[in-house]
């Protein structure tokens, strides 16, 4: 009886302990995945990415036909420096076009 009166009396100080070792045993498991998180990219964080970098690219593409077409213009109107510049710009956009996502 008197067994059984002291295990009752330490149970909420084990309860405690067990908390610790839960903590401790989960702590390496919980940072492994932290670092797998961190390490790896998600569908939707490429998606995202992706998405990012084809808009620059289309704003670049857009920057670069402004130009060109100006050029054209000028080249149009007998500038012969702005014949080779709207020609170098179109190997440009050729160039821009060929690259890979």
């Amino acid at each position: 009886m008197r067994i059984m009166i002291i295990a009752l009396a330490a149970l909420p100080l084990l309860t405690g302990c067990f908390s610790a070792v839960k903590t401790v045993v989960t702590a390496p498991v919980k940072a492994v995945g932290q670092v797998a998180d961190w390490t790896t990219t998600s569908q939707d964080e490429a998606d995202r990415n992706r998405g990012r970098e084809m808009r620059k690219r289309e704003e670049q593409l857009g920057k670069l036909s402004r130009q060109r077409d100006k050029a054209a213009e000028k080249c149009r109107d007998g500038n012969a420096e702005q014949c080779q510049r709207a020609e170098v710009l179109d190997h440009e956009i050729d160039a821009v076009m060929a690259e890979p996502y």
